[in-house]
């Protein structure tokens, strides 16, 4: 099928389900670099969906993929095998003590869709709370707690569906006298517009500690932790989504460890699989007996997966045995040093933000303003390409001009600054035409 053949066919017979698609088509992928079928070799700057924690084709999860399809793939979702329960030890063995109840799924939405319904049945409530620039999935639950998009004409959404701003530093209105971002003033209003609107039921609050597809708004330090405070005076469950925050990403095994504070319920999905459809619920002893004494249901197709678990398993012994954390932490320090060059190079570069190997840019018109720059992140994006270059924009109206940077774990320094010279000379270029 030649290339024109290819698009006619795509354009005729595919669902379009979101952005447009990357004007490339994919043959083949190896480690940071993803190749179009003309041979292109393109920096992968996303890590496939901010997924690929161990880069394309790692050699030690084609070994595991290519075992477990041959010997133990699928099974009866009421039967259980060895990679399962290992990998629930394997999880648990990372995550502090409480945190010991593994359910194994397939993908994100379906793990915060699963652990929304355990919050519901342990607390006897219903109301769940999250950020007005999140996203938790696309399935019902998921989906109704998602705000930065999707939310129109679809009908009602799952009631008690409740939200706090969310706390961007760059562009929120709660400042103090000196400018700076006063988040807790932010979170105390937060909450007394959610206790306004509330029936009296609060189950829940539902976060990401670092919102990538909001636009890359990482929690002030310490928010997370009063957060928690907030959520135990009434007597709701702290959920954490660390679909692309989990499995050493920011320089942390889990991101919520660096504000001392312990999820009730934590779900994991994009990065434990490495980029194959693996997701998880952890939880405590405690909620999981309630859940299971009040007859909780989650019986789907793939449920504890041998496959899934034993892909999982090897991600976790990969990151453990090469150091993923701390060299994270350790490319990210070199990833925010370059990022933070830009920032004082470019007037159209607004902001720099998250941490490890999940960081962004913002474009902006001018410094000034911090008016939103959508085109001027689409060109960017197109140049970066044609030098080979992947660059993810923020595909939400007024967020066009921010930039998700999350390669592999496994990028080595020469692949990392290559992208970053890459993404200068562009912005140079972009800049100045």
């Amino acid at each position: 099928m030649d290339t024109e053949q290819f698009w006619q066919v795509a354009d005729r017979h595919l669902v379009r389900y979101g952005a447009a698609f990357v004007p490339r088509i994919i043959g083949r992928a190896k480690g940071s670099y993803i190749y179009d079928t003309d041979g292109t070799a393109i920096l992968d700057f996303t890590s496939g969906q901010m997924s690929a924690v161990l880069g394309h084709g790692h050699p030690d999860v084609v070994a595991t993929v290519s075992q477990a399809v041959a010997s133990l793939d699928h099974l009866y979702s009421g039967m259980l095998s060895p990679p399962v329960v290992e990998l629930a030890g394997a999880l648990a063995k990372t995550l502090p003590p409480s945190l010991s109840r593994t359910l194994l799924l397939t993908t994100g939405a379906e793990s915060n869709e699963a652990a929304i319904k355990m919050a519901k049945l342990y607390t006897g409530k219903y109301e769940i709370v999250s950020f007005d620039r999140s996203w938790h999935g696309m399935t019902t639950g998921a989906a109704s707690v998602t705000f930065s998009a999707g939310r129109r004409g679809y009908g009602p959404a799952m009631p008690g569906s409740l939200t706090l701003p969310t706390p961007n530093a760059y562009r929120s209105p709660f400042r103090h006298a000196d400018g700076t971002h006063d988040w807790q003033t932010e979170l105390e209003y937060g909450f007394g517009m959610v206790d306004a609107q509330s029936s009296g039921s609060l189950a829940a609050c539902l976060v990401e500690p670092i919102l990538s597809s909001g636009g890359i708004i990482e929690l002030p330090e310490g928010y997370l932790h009063r957060l928690n405070e907030m959520c135990i005076e009434r007597d709701m469950l702290l959920i954490v989504d660390e679909a692309q925050t989990g499995i050493a990403r920011t320089g942390l095994m889990y991101a919520f460890e660096r504000d001392g504070v312990v999820p009730d319920l934590l779900t994991l999905s994009k990065t434990l699989g490495a980029g194959l459809p693996v997701a998880a619920v952890v939880t405590t002893e405690e909620i999981e007996a309630a859940c299971h004494d009040r007859g909780f249901l989650f019986f789907t197709t793939h449920v504890s997966d041998p496959l899934a678990a034993a892909v999982a398993s090897t991600v976790l012994a990969v990151v453990e045995r090469d150091g993923l954390v701390a060299r994270a932490a350790a490319l990210g320090r070199q990833l925010s040093e370059r990022l933070t060059d830009m920032l004082g190079r470019y007037e159209q570069v607004g902001d720099v933000r998250g941490r490890g190997l999940l960081q962004g840019i913002e474009l902006v018109s001018d410094k000034a303003s911090k008016s939103p720059a959508d085109a001027l992140g689409a060109k960017v994006t197109a140049a970066c390409l044609d030098r080979g270059l992947h660059m993810n924009i923020v595909q939400l109206p007024g967020m066009g001009g921010i930039f998700r940077i999350a390669p592999p774990l496994t990028i080595t320094e020469t692949e990392l600054h290559a992208g970053l010279d890459i993404l200068d000379e562009t912005l140079k270029s972009v800049l100045t035409a």
